[in-house]
């Protein structure tokens, strides 16, 4: 008695879409733009599909992008629920801010004494 035939049918798995937030921060406010993409979507992809260059007119090569804080690559790979964040370069650098931020205040304490005596 011959064996039955089985027939596999292979059809293209449809692609599951990831949400991600994209968000960019300067001296006007804030910008997020929620968009959704297929599932292994590189953080680069994210930077195209949220057109978000266009809309702030920025130049991708002099900024760095993040994933929640954590600098990453272009073609890092992006999760359900990731924020991708670009981040802009640094005016003056953390620890000179601070610097002069403890220079003024004690210079405004020893004013203020002066004219207390």
């Amino acid at each position: 008695m011959p064996s039955p035939k089985i027939q596999l049918e292979i059809r293209p798995t449809k692609k599951s879409a990831v949400k991600i937030e994209v968000c960019y921060a300067d001296a006007n406010g804030a910008t997020r733009i929620a968009i959704e993409l297929d599932e292994g979507a590189t953080l680069g992809q994210a930077l195209d599909a949220s057109r978000i260059r266009e809309r702030l007119a920025f130049d991708r090569e002099s900024l760095s992008f993040g994933i929640f804080g954590k600098r990453s690559a272009l073609d890092a790979l992006l999760r359900e629920g990731d924020r991708v964040e670009i981040y802009r370069p640094l005016i003056v650098d953390p620890m000179e801010a601070r610097r002069r931020r403890v220079e003024k205040k004690r210079a405004d304490g020893a004013q203020r004494e002066k004219k207390v005596d």
